[in-house]
C-alpha cells in the first residue's frame, strides 16, 4: 500500500485490523516521513507497525497534492515483488500514475482510491495520468456513492467498491466513563478554517442562542483571523474559544469533553463535503452531531444527526437552541450516533471490506 494518509497514528488502526483479520497477509505500507498541508507539518506517527511493515520513504514535492511522488518505488517493488499494490491516492495525481506504472511493470495488480465527488475536468498532464489510471487497474475503491457515480461518468468501467478510506476505532473513540454534565453545553467545530467550511455561519447562529453554553473552534487555516474578528464583533468573545489543531492521539479525549459537534459546510463549484471524518469520530464518542445538507453529510449522519439547509443561519440557530435546551435529545442522538458507527464505520468493517477487494483482485 502507498498512502501518505497512513502517517497518522489513528489511521494505522485499519492496518492492524487488516493483518489481524488475515494472518496470511504480508502488508508493507509506504508513507512519507512527514506531510505538509494547511495545518503545518505532520510527522509520521506510530512506528513500528503491529503485524505490518511501515516503510518510510522520501517524497518529491512534499505538500503538493497533485505532484508529489515517491522516487524509490521502483527499487522497492523490485525487492518486495508485491502481488497487489493499493495506491491510496486520487487517480489524477502523479503519485498514482507513477506508482501504478511501476507496479504493473513489476507484475503486480493495482487498485486506487478516490474521494472525488464532483465531475471535474483536469488539463494535461493530469488528464493524461487520469486516463491511464482509469484504463490500467484491476479495481477502484471510492469513499462514497456520489464518488462512484463520478468515476462511472468519467469512463471507469472496471470493478468498483464503496468503502470509506478509514473507519473509527470504537475503543479509542468512545463516550466518557461518566455522564456528561448537563450544563454548560459545550458546542464545537473541528476542521479547517476556510470559507467553504461555514464556520462564520456557526458564529452568526450562536448570537441568539440562549441558555448555558460555550463553544470551541478547533483548527487552523487562512480564515482564522477573520473568524476571530467576527466572534468579537458579534459579542461572542467570552463564550467562543479558538484552539489550534490537536495531535491525533488527543482527539478522542477532546470529543469526550464536548456535547455537540457542528459541521456547517457550504458547497463551492469545485468542492463539496466528501465525507466529514469528524462526524463519525464524534458519533462514536456519543456526541450529538449537526451538519448542513451538503455533499455526503446527510448520508453519513442518516437518522443519527440533525441536518439543516445549506447556509440557513436561522435553521441552524433553531437546531442549536433545541440541543442546548434538551439534555434528553442530546443523549438520544449520541446513542444513535454510536450505534450507527458500530454498524457501518468501524476500522474492522473497513479493513474486512478492503481485504475482500484484495481477494477479488487476486482471483
Amino acid at each position: 500500500m502507498v498512502s501518505k494518509a497512513c502517517i497518522v497514528g489513528i489511521y494505522q488502526k485499519k492496518l492492524e485490523e487488516m493483518v489481524r483479520a488475515a494472518p496470511d497477509l504480508s502488508l508493507t505500507v509506504v508513507v512519507p516521513p512527514f506531510w505538509k498541508d494547511e495545518r503545518g507539518t505532520v510527522s509520521v506517527e506510530g512506528l513500528p507497525g503491529e503485524g505490518y511493515k511501515l516503510r518510510v520513504e522520501p517524497v518529491v514535492f512534499n505538500g503538493s497534492f497533485h505532484l508529489h511522488f515517491y522516487p524509490r518505488l521502483r527499487r522497492l517493488f523490485r525487492d518486495k515483488r508485491p502481488h497487489v499494490v493499493h495506491i491510496d491516492e486520487e487517480p489524477y495525481n502523479l503519485a498514482t500514475y507513477h506508482a501504478n506504472r511501476l507496479a504493473r511493470q513489476s507484475g503486480a495488480k493495482t487498485l486506487w482510491f478516490s474521494w472525488q465527488n464532483l465531475e471535474r475536468r483536469y488539463p494535461p498532464p493530469f488528464s493524461w495520468m487520469e486516463r491511464y489510471n482509469l484504463r490500467h487497474t484491476e479495481y477502484a475503491i471510492v469513499g462514497s456513492c456520489t464518488s462512484a457515480e463520478v468515476w462511472r461518468a468519467k469512463g471507469y468501467c472496471g470493478p468498483l467498491a464503496v468503502i470509506p478510506q478509514f473507519g473509527v476505532d470504537q475503543k479509542t473513540f468512545r463516550p466518557p466513563a461518566l455522564p456528561r454534565p448537563e450544563t454548560p453545553v459545550h458546542l464545537a467545530y473541528v476542521g479547517r478554517l476556510v470559507p467553504e467550511k461555514g464556520v462564520d455561519l456557526l458564529l452568526r447562529a450562536l448570537v441568539e442562542v440562549s441558555g448555558s453554553w460555550r463553544a470551541t473552534i478547533l483548527g487552523s487555516g487562512p480564515s482564522e483571523g477573520r473568524l476571530r474578528e467576527t466572534a468579537v464583533a458579534l459579542g461572542l468573545g467570552e463564550r467562543v474559544a479558538f484552539r489550534p489543531w490537536l495531535p491525533s492521539d488527543q482527539m478522542p479525549g477532546f470529543y469526550r469533553e464536548i456535547d455537540v459537534l457542528v459541521l456547517p459546510s457550504r458547497s463551492r463549484p469545485n468542492w463539496t463535503e466528501q465525507f466529514g471524518r469528524v462526524l463519525v469520530e464524534a458519533m462514536a464518542s456519543e456526541v450529538s452531531v449537526v451538519g448542513s445538507c451538503v455533499g455526503e453529510i446527510p448520508h453519513v449522519l442518516g437518522e443519527a444527526g440533525l441536518v439543516f439547509p445549506e447556509g440557513d443561519v436561522a435553521a441552524l440557530r433553531k437546531t442549536l437552541a433545541k440541543l442546548v435546551e434538551s439534555p434528553v435529545l442530546r443523549r438520544e442522538l449520541g446513542a444513535l450516533g454510536r450505534h450507527r458507527v458500530l454498524r457501518r464505520f468501524t476500522q474492522r468493517q473497513v479493513a474486512e471490506s478492503t481485504l475482500a477487494v484484495y481477494r477479488e483482485v487476486m482471483r
